[in-house]
């Protein structure tokens, strides 16, 4: 079992692929380094996609994550880099990465990317209450 940072994504076949259907994923330890000072910069990732033919494996989504610890990079760069990457491995139909990088220098900065499959259109969002909300009293 891998237990060390790798720049590989590891995929397996999309159990339902005649649908779209979300996965979305929050990864609150993103870590690199600011390749102007050599400090850590510390983030937040939010990953939305709808496969294809494929999905991302977790524990090596997080071993991929985790490679990037010890790299100077830009926030604007590696978000960029990072979904360039999961479009390269699994081919999503739509893939949005949103990185919420913590303050430095007193400015957040958050740094959004997508991409859509060539030909793919989103099917309408049904806006559906929210399952914890209480019933209607309305009668």
């Amino acid at each position: 079992m891998a237990t060390k940072p790798a720049k590989n994504l590891p995929t397996f076949k999309n159990p339902s692929p005649h649908r779209d259907f979300l996965i979305r994923m929050q990864i609150p330890e993103f870590t690199c380094l600011c390749p102007m000072t050599g400090q850590p910069d510390f983030a937040t990732l939010f990953l939305d996609y709808i496969p294809d033919k494929k999905c991302v494996e977790l524990k090596g989504l997080k071993l991929y994550i985790w490679s990037f610890r010890n790299e100077g990079a830009f926030h604007e760069a590696v978000t960029n880099k990072i979904l360039d990457d999961i479009v390269k491995a699994i081919n999503p139909r739509f893939a949005r990465l949103t990185g919420r990088f913590y303050v430095r220098g007193g400015i957040f900065t958050t740094v959004v990317a997508e991409h859509r499959k060539p030909g793919w259109e989103a099917t309408a969002l049904i806006d559906l209450p929210h399952q914890d909300a209480p019933p209607s009293t309305a009668g």
